[in-house]
Protein backbone atom coordinates (compact mmCIF):
# COMPACT_ATOMS: atom_id res chain seq x y z
CA UNK A 1 0.00 0.00 0.00
CA UNK A 2 2.82 2.22 0.39
CA UNK A 3 6.21 2.49 -0.50
CA UNK A 4 8.63 3.83 2.81
CA UNK A 5 11.88 5.78 2.03
CA UNK A 6 14.23 5.60 5.30
CA UNK A 7 14.39 9.27 5.20
CA UNK A 8 12.55 11.79 7.11
CA UNK A 9 9.72 13.44 4.98
CA UNK A 10 11.85 16.99 6.60
CA UNK A 11 14.77 16.75 8.10
CA UNK A 12 15.04 16.82 12.38
CA UNK A 13 18.17 18.89 13.30
CA UNK A 14 18.61 20.29 16.61
CA UNK A 15 21.89 22.09 17.93
CA UNK A 16 21.87 21.15 21.59
CA UNK A 17 19.88 18.95 23.76
CA UNK A 18 17.24 20.70 25.14
CA UNK A 19 14.77 18.45 27.59
CA UNK A 20 12.19 20.89 28.61
CA UNK A 21 11.36 21.42 24.69
CA UNK A 22 11.31 18.05 24.06
CA UNK A 23 8.70 17.80 26.91
CA UNK A 24 6.72 20.68 24.89
CA UNK A 25 6.70 18.14 21.66
CA UNK A 26 4.63 15.55 22.98
CA UNK A 27 1.82 17.84 22.60
CA UNK A 28 2.29 16.93 19.26
CA UNK A 29 3.70 13.51 19.76
CA UNK A 30 0.56 12.15 21.78
CA UNK A 31 -2.06 14.73 22.61
CA UNK A 32 -5.56 15.74 21.67
CA UNK A 33 -4.56 17.50 18.11
CA UNK A 34 -1.09 15.71 17.82
CA UNK A 35 -0.10 14.00 14.16
CA UNK A 36 -0.85 10.60 15.72
CA UNK A 37 -4.65 11.90 16.81
CA UNK A 38 -4.68 13.26 12.99
CA UNK A 39 -3.46 10.01 11.42
CA UNK A 40 -5.43 7.73 13.82
CA UNK A 41 -8.65 10.21 13.09
CA UNK A 42 -8.24 10.73 8.81
CA UNK A 43 -7.11 6.73 8.04
CA UNK A 44 -10.54 6.05 10.10
CA UNK A 45 -12.96 8.62 8.65
CA UNK A 46 -11.67 7.59 5.14
CA UNK A 47 -14.00 4.26 4.96
CA UNK A 48 -17.57 6.54 5.37
CA UNK A 49 -16.27 8.77 2.46
CA UNK A 50 -18.82 8.90 -0.31
CA UNK A 51 -17.02 9.40 -3.50
CA UNK A 52 -13.29 8.10 -3.99
CA UNK A 53 -11.24 11.75 -4.19
CA UNK A 54 -12.44 12.09 -0.35
CA UNK A 55 -11.23 8.49 0.25
CA UNK A 56 -7.66 9.38 -1.05
CA UNK A 57 -7.27 12.83 0.19
CA UNK A 58 -8.05 10.94 4.15
CA UNK A 59 -5.54 8.26 3.10
CA UNK A 60 -3.04 10.81 1.35
CA UNK A 61 -2.97 13.18 4.67
CA UNK A 62 -3.35 10.26 6.95
CA UNK A 63 0.01 8.40 5.71
CA UNK A 64 1.52 11.90 5.76
CA UNK A 65 0.71 12.79 9.30
CA UNK A 66 2.01 9.30 10.05
CA UNK A 67 5.46 11.20 8.52
CA UNK A 68 4.99 14.36 10.88
CA UNK A 69 4.89 11.72 13.88
CA UNK A 70 8.08 10.50 13.42
CA UNK A 71 9.32 13.51 12.83
CA UNK A 72 8.53 14.71 16.07
CA UNK A 73 9.40 11.79 17.77
CA UNK A 74 12.78 12.21 16.23
CA UNK A 75 12.92 16.03 17.33
CA UNK A 76 12.22 14.69 20.88
CA UNK A 77 14.70 11.57 21.12
CA UNK A 78 17.95 14.09 19.91
CA UNK A 79 16.35 16.79 22.19
CA UNK A 80 17.25 14.27 24.99
CA UNK A 81 19.91 12.02 23.54
CA UNK A 82 22.37 12.71 25.97
CA UNK A 83 20.67 13.46 28.93
CA UNK A 84 21.17 12.60 32.42
CA UNK A 85 18.56 10.84 34.40
CA UNK A 86 19.37 13.67 37.02
CA UNK A 87 19.01 16.46 33.99
CA UNK A 88 15.67 14.68 33.32
CA UNK A 89 14.83 15.08 36.33
CA UNK A 90 15.18 18.71 37.14
CA UNK A 91 13.40 19.29 33.44
CA UNK A 92 10.29 17.99 34.89
CA UNK A 93 10.66 14.37 33.05
CA UNK A 94 11.63 12.12 36.08
CA UNK A 95 8.55 10.28 36.27
CA UNK A 96 8.24 9.89 32.48
CA UNK A 97 12.10 8.34 33.30
CA UNK A 98 11.12 6.07 35.68
CA UNK A 99 8.34 4.40 33.34
CA UNK A 100 10.43 4.78 30.07
CA UNK A 101 13.41 5.87 30.54
CA UNK A 102 14.36 7.90 27.43
CA UNK A 103 11.92 5.96 25.23
CA UNK A 104 9.20 7.88 23.08
CA UNK A 105 5.91 6.98 24.20
CA UNK A 106 2.41 8.44 22.96
CA UNK A 107 1.19 11.10 25.59
CA UNK A 108 0.51 14.71 25.69
CA UNK A 109 3.11 17.51 27.00
CA UNK A 110 1.45 17.06 30.30
CA UNK A 111 2.39 13.41 30.57
CA UNK A 112 -1.26 12.19 29.63
CA UNK A 113 -1.17 9.07 27.42
CA UNK A 114 -2.51 8.99 24.09
CA UNK A 115 -5.79 7.89 24.04
CA UNK A 116 -8.41 6.84 20.80
CA UNK A 117 -10.98 8.80 22.58
CA UNK A 118 -8.98 11.81 20.98
CA UNK A 119 -10.46 10.43 17.98
CA UNK A 120 -13.52 11.01 16.15
CA UNK A 121 -15.55 9.20 13.42
CA UNK A 122 -19.17 9.68 12.64
CA UNK A 123 -19.75 8.42 9.99
CA UNK A 124 -21.11 11.82 8.41
CA UNK A 125 -18.66 12.85 5.76
CA UNK A 126 -19.95 16.75 6.07
CA UNK A 127 -19.25 16.19 10.07
CA UNK A 128 -16.31 14.13 9.84
CA UNK A 129 -14.56 17.13 7.44
CA UNK A 130 -15.50 19.89 9.32
CA UNK A 131 -14.13 18.15 12.38
CA UNK A 132 -10.82 17.44 10.24
CA UNK A 133 -10.13 21.33 9.42
CA UNK A 134 -10.58 22.45 12.95
CA UNK A 135 -7.90 19.74 13.27
CA UNK A 136 -5.86 21.43 11.31
CA UNK A 137 -6.21 24.84 12.62
CA UNK A 138 -5.92 23.18 16.14
CA UNK A 139 -2.40 22.04 15.04
CA UNK A 140 -1.51 25.10 13.18
CA UNK A 141 -1.55 26.96 16.17
CA UNK A 142 0.08 24.29 18.39
CA UNK A 143 2.87 24.51 15.60
CA UNK A 144 2.96 28.44 15.93
CA UNK A 145 3.22 28.23 20.12
CA UNK A 146 6.03 25.79 19.93
CA UNK A 147 7.99 27.73 17.85
CA UNK A 148 7.93 30.67 19.85
CA UNK A 149 8.87 27.97 22.88
CA UNK A 150 13.01 27.64 21.39
CA UNK A 151 15.13 29.31 19.90
CA UNK A 152 17.05 26.30 17.89
CA UNK A 153 17.16 27.05 14.30
CA UNK A 154 17.09 23.77 12.96
CA UNK A 155 14.03 23.29 15.89
CA UNK A 156 12.22 25.97 14.33
CA UNK A 157 12.56 25.51 11.02
CA UNK A 158 11.17 21.78 11.34
CA UNK A 159 8.45 23.17 12.90
CA UNK A 160 7.84 26.12 10.15
CA UNK A 161 7.58 22.70 7.57
CA UNK A 162 5.13 20.69 9.82
CA UNK A 163 2.76 24.40 10.53
CA UNK A 164 2.51 25.19 6.94
CA UNK A 165 1.50 21.45 6.17
CA UNK A 166 -1.39 22.15 8.33
CA UNK A 167 -2.20 25.15 6.15
CA UNK A 168 -2.31 22.83 3.06
CA UNK A 169 -3.58 20.08 4.51
CA UNK A 170 -6.76 22.28 6.06
CA UNK A 171 -6.99 23.42 2.00
CA UNK A 172 -7.27 19.87 0.93
CA UNK A 173 -10.14 19.58 3.54
CA UNK A 174 -11.96 22.45 2.51
CA UNK A 175 -12.17 21.30 -1.23
CA UNK A 176 -13.13 17.68 -0.19
CA UNK A 177 -15.43 18.81 1.93
CA UNK A 178 -17.14 20.93 -1.47
CA UNK A 179 -16.61 17.83 -3.39
CA UNK A 180 -18.32 15.54 -0.96
CA UNK A 181 -21.12 18.80 -0.68
CA UNK A 182 -21.75 18.67 -4.35
CA UNK A 183 -21.98 14.69 -4.78
CA UNK A 184 -24.77 14.23 -1.54
CA UNK A 185 -26.71 17.00 -3.03
CA UNK A 186 -26.75 15.74 -6.77
CA UNK A 187 -29.49 12.69 -7.42
CA UNK A 188 -28.05 9.68 -7.55
CA UNK A 189 -30.36 7.61 -10.35
CA UNK A 190 -29.03 4.19 -11.55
Amino acid sequence: MWYYEKKLEYPANVSRTDITMAKFLYAQYGGPDSELSAAVRYLTQRYTMPIPQAKAVLTDIGTEELAHWEIIGTLIYKLTEGATPEQLRRAGVGDHYAQHDKALYPQGASGVPWTAAYVQATGDPIADLHEDMAAEQKARAAYERLINLTDDAGVIATLSFLREREVVHFQRFGETLMLVREHMMNKHIY
